[in-house]
């Protein structure tokens, strides 16, 4: 129960922790200054859409977002919900795409050369299906995790500031609702598609709770971090450069290379949640249908990534708001059924 649970928590914060987030683009985008009430507001928000999701997932034995949107919002609703989820997979996966070549820049490999790669590695997981997302991010995720909380810890001790929370000094607290809603929709087409992978309910609790914590721990310390460097933040198209500016070149490629990876990961969760949706209508295996969607994504990567996250990211945050209510109040709406 406890592996599974592990497992799948990996696989909520490979979704989760992508190009706008590990990068720190996204959390400076909804986040800031006077956001601490904010980001723990989101940290309970998030565990129980996770577990809500991963609950009525179980019980449908679901393989795709299909039949969790019809028991959170209805059969009519969900047909609209259903196509937002694609283009939402689609564009999103499209920042990926441009986060991955922006990053193999910094290891002089042409954006477009580097954009390619990406795609190719993408692809290629596919070959093992399901198991092939799990295992890389099992691999990744705790290398990334220790990574990153390491090095913005060591910032914020180099630089002398603590941390900072001032009950009476949090405007900013309405963001944790559009950031989760912006989490949603991935959230919905990942972890339907694993329903009936899943053996109890236990391990949806364990993997909800588990990623709420360690999210909402690492967009504290990163949200602190980024605050120190407001000013210089507009300078740089990956903020977390910023951070690194007088860190040692070994430092750059070692997180570079952890930033690429949390890219391909999300990348990755995107892709199937788009193919576990159509694989039951198209005759081919599902690298096949995962190469026809990549290659049709490259063409939208030309907008460059600051601009797809600054754009895209507000607008899906507040149109995904009622979904957002609609996880929260399913508890409640189905207090008879819930057990």
């Amino acid at each position: 129960m406890w592996r599974s649970g592990l497992k799948w928590m990996f696989l909520i914060m490979g979704t989760t922790i992508g190009a706008g987030y590990a990068s720190g683009r996204e959390l400076w985008q909804f986040f800031g200054d006077q956001s601490g009430l904010a980001i723990l507001l989101f940290t309970i928000i998030f565990s129980i859409c996770c577990y809500v999701i991963m609950k009525i997932s179980y019980e449908e034995k679901s393989e795709h977002f299909s039949p969790v949107l019809k028991r959170l919002i209805g059969k009519k609703l969900s047909y609209f919900y259903e196509i937002m989820i694609v283009i939402y997979l689609f564009s999103t996966t499209v920042v990926m795409l441009a986060g991955g070549g922006a990053t193999l820049e910094m290891f002089h490999i042409p954006y477009w050369g580097g954009i390619l790669i990406f795609a190719f590695l993408l692809v290629l997981l596919f070959v093992w299906d399901i198991k092939g997302m799990i295992s890389i991010n099992a691999f990744i995720l705790p290398i990334l995790i220790i990574g990153l909380i390491g090095i913005l810890l060591s910032f914020i001790l180099k630089n002398g500031q603590p941390f900072s929370f001032n009950l009476e000094a949090q405007k900013n607290w309405p963001a944790a609702f559009t950031f989760s809603a912006l989490n949603v929709l991935p959230l919905v087409a990942v972890l339907s598609a694993i329903g009936k992978e899943m053996k109890s309910k236990a391990e949806g609790l364990i993997s909800s709770v588990g990623s709420g914590i360690v999210l909402g721990t690492i967009s504290f310390i990163y949200n602190e971090s980024l605050m120190q460097i407001a000013s210089q933040i507009v300078l740089y198209e990956i903020p977390l450069f910023a951070i690194l500016e007088n860190y040692p070149y070994s430092m750059i490629i070692f997180m570079s290379f952890l930033l690429w990876a949390a890219i391909y990961t999300t990348a990755a969760s995107g892709v199937f949640g788009i193919t576990s949706r159509f694989r039951e209508g198209i005759n081919l295996p599902l690298w096949a249908i995962a190469a026809i969607t990549v290659l049709a994504m490259i063409p939208f990567t030309t907008f460059g990534f600051a601009t797809l996250v600054s754009v895209l990211y507000p607008l899906y945050g507040i149109a995904n708001l009622y979904l957002l209510g609609a996880i929260l109040l399913f508890p409640i709406t189905n207090r008879y059924k819930w057990d």
